[in-house]
């Protein structure tokens, strides 16, 4: 083989290599780190006043207003309820970050509907559980309901 050929196998196989090892960071940063949401433009003042007419849940018979942390790492830390979906894991774009090392990043979320709040798993590797059931589904959960993510309790309480 001619000296040419040689120097661009050589450059072809570096160049390769190069590709796989940035290949490979950039899943390793995609895993540490999570992947990032893209930005979202603010919204104008037409979306701005239909968020505000969107119907919020009322506060009636059963319906929680806030969610608190009740057992593990973040106990104390409570959210609002107030329509908008919740949801919890490490992430630090979660609307309730958890300190809990068996959390998944994305774990869990609350959303209302029909006037009713549903708890459902965001395909967490240890599972969401109200009682002792493991989540398949979105699953409706009231005032006083509890649910638990790793070794994190969250009780609904109006």
């Amino acid at each position: 083989m001619s000296e040419l050929t040689l120097t661009v196998i050589k450059l072809g196989f570096l160049a390769v290599l190069w590709l796989l090892i940035l290949s490979v960071t950039s899943a390793m940063r995609a895993d540490l780190f999570g992947v990032r949401p893209p930005k979202q433009p603010k919204p104008g003042r037409e979306a701005r006043e239909a968020a505000r007419q969107t119907r919020q849940p009322r506060a009636g018979k059963g319906t929680p207003t806030k969610a608190v942390i009740v057992e593990g790492p973040d106990t104390g830390r409570s959210a609002a309820l107030d329509g908008r979906p919740v949801t919890f894991g490490r992430g630090g774009d979660c609307t309730v970050p958890l300190a809990d090392e068996y959390v998944s990043t994305q774990h869990a979320r609350l959303r209302f509907h029909d006037n009713q709040w549903y708890v459902e798993d965001l395909g967490s590797t240890n599972g969401t559980y109200v009682g002792n059931q493991r989540l398949t589904r979105s699953t409706p959960v009231t005032a006083r309901s509890r649910f638990r993510l790793g070794k994190t309790v969250v009780e609904l309480r109006k």
